[in-house]
């Protein structure tokens, strides 16, 4: 029995020994995986980058000689000048008179006869309009027949009557017409706009003009088209002396170097009317605000940077015109002011120099690059002006509300 169960056991112990167990091996191989990678690669690139640093003043060379010069807008302005005084004296006849505007001729100063003349650079921008030239020449022929003549034969003028007339206190004495018109102001001031105002803005600075046929090629290849003055190696772009010309109708008479009135400079034009707007209060630092647009504008020019150029001539533009806006209703005012005060020889010179500015209106451009009045708005007040027996008809309260409409189309008013 024993021996039979050990048997057992042992047959047992045998079937436990061939007992097979699945043992599983995890083997791990590496495959290769495909990984999206962003690869950030750098260039550098450079750029060039013209920075506009323009002289402290409006002084430019090139090869060691200055570029600007504007010789013919200084001469037309002292031509201005004497055609301003001619325009007062009874002696003048309309032939000398004519000379002078139309042909540059006839002058005292001999030097400025030649090819430069005032008549054809009056009112001749592309925006100017074919009615305002043949007033200037209009002016002319009245003043010379038939308002000189009554002075020579000792006329008092009167409403309707042309002649001298003389303030009762002695203070001023008006060579004048029948409507009241002493031209020698109309005709000064209105050349302030329809000449200066107009070549400045309308021509020389405009785009028109500064990119004209090959200017703005040219200008970017520097192929120079002018010559200093005596010389005759050409050193100077075409765009920039189209620049320079607009800044002479400006500062012809003054210096280049300094914004402003020269001591022996500008007395009647443009750039002394500015000095007194810049004096007036509420305009402090314009004189030297368009001198360095004018600067700036020119720097850009030759840096080729045409976009500066634009921002600065659009500068000029909206500055110079205030000059007129100003002007306009401010002798407005004053012949109000001189009519309710029974002084009419001051009442017709300063209405006389309101005609002239209001014309130049219409050659103003504001910032938004419109003129402050249209030709035609412009004709109708002055038709207002000279309605009746002009000056003489008008009242302060008419006058006051012609001021009140210059402001309104301006935006500027009294400081």
């Amino acid at each position: 029995m024993r021996n039979m169960t050990i048997m057992l056991i042992s047959i047992l112990t045998f079937l436990n020994c061939t007992k097979t167990e699945e043992v599983i091996v995890k083997e791990y191989v590496d495959f290769p995986v495909e990984v999206q990678v962003e690869k950030i690669v750098t260039n550098t690139v450079t750029e060039t980058v013209n920075v506009l640093f323009p002289p402290e003043d409006y002084g430019f060379t090139r090869k060691g000689k200055s570029t600007v010069f504007y010789t013919g807008q200084t001469t037309r302005l002292d031509q201005a000048t004497e055609l301003k005084k001619d325009m007062n004296d009874a002696a003048s006849t309309k032939t000398l008179l004519d000379n002078m505007f139309n042909n540059g001729t006839g002058f005292t100063d001999s030097s400025l006869d030649g090819s430069k003349k005032c008549g054809n650079k009056t009112a001749a921008s592309p925006i100017a309009s074919a009615t305002v030239k043949p007033l200037f020449d209009s002016w002319i022929t009245e003043f010379a027949e038939v308002v000189a003549p009554a002075v020579n034969s000792g006329t008092t003028a009167s409403a309707g009557v042309a002649g001298l007339y003389t303030e009762s206190d002695g203070s001023r004495e008006v060579k004048i017409n029948g409507k009241g018109f002493e031209f020698n102001q109309i005709f000064s001031k209105g050349l302030i706009g329809a000449l200066q105002v107009d070549q400045i803005i309308n021509q020389y600075l405009s785009v028109g003009k500064l990119d004209s046929g090959t200017a703005r090629e040219d200008n970017d290849n520097g192929v120079y088209g002018y010559a200093l003055p005596g010389e005759t190696e050409l050193t100077i772009t075409k765009m920039e002396h189209y620049w320079d010309e607009g800044f002479g109708y400006l500062q012809g008479l003054d210096n280049q170097f300094v914004p402003g009135l020269a001591a022996e400079g500008d007395r009647a034009h443009l750039n002394y009317y500015l000095n007194k707007i810049n004096s007036q209060g509420n305009e402090d630092g314009i004189t030297k605000k368009i001198y360095d647009a004018f600067t700036l504008g020119r720097a850009a020019i030759v840096a080729k940077d045409y976009d500066e150029r634009d921002k600065q001539a659009a500068i000029v533009a909206a500055e110079l015109s205030k000059v007129i806006g100003y002007k306009a209703f401010y002798y407005i005012e004053k012949g109000s002011t001189s009519i309710a005060a029974g002084k009419w020889a001051a009442a017709h010179h300063a209405l006389s120099e309101a005609y002239g500015f209001i014309l130049g209106m219409q050659f103003t451009k504001a910032a938004d690059g419109e003129p402050y009045m249209t030709n035609g708005e412009v004709n109708t007040m002055l038709d207002a002006l000279a309605a009746g027996n002009g000056f003489w008809d008008r009242t302060p309260a008419e006058l006051d509300d012609m001021a009140a409409q210059l402001k309104a189309a301006t935006g500027l008013s009294s400081p």
